[in-house]
């Protein structure tokens, strides 16, 4: 686990890929547990440790992410990204298929909480993002994604109702190979400082295939 900036009120890591955020069914180590028994030991702390989970990526979605180390900073990050002021980018390589440089996609999307699965519906909620074509190569696209609104599943369920999914997308990609990792990377977050309204900006950078 990385870190990439910690104070008082924060704690912005790296996350690593096929790591629950919290807790789950599975009970694989999770992030969340992690990064609290990392403060617990650094700082010496007794009894339980807050930590905030203030936003989440999919298990198998690496990149930046951010905790929040008090309710007050949970509390005014949690109004960033309800006020659209919490600012997310990720990378991701699709199937080219003719994408076009620039795209605005707005859909309407539907979890099926017992597949655990997303799809276009007219009687979902709102889902947009803007993206911009970096690099082709084999037939592939690296795309940067400005993510608008934080939908389960989002990004991969509307590139794939577009015949443009995602490379190892396991999901939602028929051509996907069994033991391939989706190519889609928490890259850049922006947002506020919670107490001193400073503008943070953190990038993380995937360096593995396809995305090199």
């Amino acid at each position: 686990m990385k870190i990439l900036y910690e104070d008082n009120h924060l704690l912005v890591v790296e996350k690593p890929v096929n790591v629950p955020m919290q807790e789950d069914s599975s009970k694989d180590p999770d992030l969340l547990s992690l990064c609290k028994e990392y403060i617990k030991e650094k700082y010496q702390k007794p009894g339980n440790v807050y930590l905030g989970l203030v936003h989440r990526l999919d298990r198998p979605v690496g990149g930046v992410c951010v905790f929040a180390r008090t309710s007050k900073a949970a509390s005014r990050l949690s109004k960033q990204i309800q006020e659209h002021r919490f600012h997310k980018e990720y990378l991701a390589v699709v199937e080219d298929n003719g994408l076009k440089e620039k795209g605005h996609l707005e859909d309407r999307l539907l979890k099926d909480p017992k597949t655990n699965t997303v799809r276009v519906d007219p009687n979902g909620k709102t889902a947009i993002l803007d993206y911009e074509v970096l690099r082709r190569k084999d037939g592939l696209a690296l795309v940067r994604v400005d993510l608008k609104t934080g939908r389960s599943h989002q990004i991969r369920v509307q590139f794939s109702s577009r015949n443009h999914p995602l490379w190892g997308d396991q999901r939602y990609n028929k051509k996907a190979l069994a033991g391939q990792q989706i190519a889609l990377w928490s890259y850049r977050l922006s947002f506020r400082h919670p107490t001193t309204d400073e503008e943070l900006t953190f990038i993380s950078e995937p360096k593995n295939y396809p995305f090199n």
